[in-house]
């Protein structure tokens, strides 16, 4: 069985995978989940919250595996997979990018989301570059995030939500030689409005990945569909 480590997106924490934690378990795996810099319970302030800091932040959790990690990214987290994979690809076993942003080295999520005529994330946030952050409209979250969740769970990821910090969005992906030899496979979300189906498309076509599933969800199936998505995960492990 294999460990997995998985890394939530923007505005999110840990406790987004908490459904598919122990439908994983229950298949025999073990499960780390991590809280970003700035995010759930890892209290860093706003301006030490950089994309560096987050691939500082996973290669060291990767340090206290003994056995290379199937390393999960949603969304924002495909970034930091993509980090810890140059920092540290001894560690891994294999990338998923789950609705992920997979960019080539020197790209920004900023610049691919300016890109994606499909995505509402932008025209429903508001961007303070005074705090340097971004936060989502709260009334419009659902929408962005979670379409076929249901309203409990809606309600329970709205109150959870944060700012963003905003210099992870704006910072290049730096990756090399290490990343390439890292396996990667994706995750793509087809009815996904945070990082629209074409733009996924773009990405996993641009760097291309040893497999790719799809689920028929919006940009949260870890709360719409936990059992699909765990099923994916496992069968993914054992390519």
């Amino acid at each position: 069985m294999s460990t997995f480590l998985l890394i939530h997106g923007a505005w999110h924490g840990g406790w987004c995978w908490e459904k598919v934690v122990p439908l994983l378990e229950e298949r025999g795996h073990e499960v780390v989940v991590a809280d970003l810099p700035g995010h759930g319970d890892n209290h860093v302030p706003v301006p030490e919250v950089t994309l560096a800091a987050y691939g500082d932040h996973i290669a060291g959790v990767l340090d206290g595996q003994t056995e290379p990690v199937v390393l999960v990214g949603h969304s924002m987290g495909g970034l930091v997979i993509s980090e810890a994979a140059e920092r540290r690809p001894e560690k891994i076993g294999l990338l998923v990018y789950l609705t992920g942003f997979l960019l080539p080295n020197g790209g920004t999520l900023f610049e691919m989301a300016q890109t994606d005529g499909e995505s509402i994330v932008f025209p429903n946030a508001d961007v303070d570059e005074e705090n340097g952050v971004v936060k989502i409209h709260e009334d419009r979250a659902k929408d962005v995030f979670y379409g076929d969740c249901s309203d409990e769970d809606v309600e329970k990821a709205k109150e959870r939500l944060i700012p963003q910090p905003l210099a992870p969005f704006v910072t290049p992906v730096g990756v090399g030689e290490a990343f390439g030899r890292v396996r990667r496979t994706y995750i793509e979300c087809l009815q996904d409005r945070a990082i629209g189906p074409a733009t996924q498309k773009r990405m996993y076509t641009g760097l291309p990945c040893e497999k790719v599933v799809s689920m028929g969800t919006s940009h949260s199936p870890f709360l719409s569909e936990p059992e699909e998505l765990a099923g994916h995960l496992d069968s993914l492990a054992r390519l």
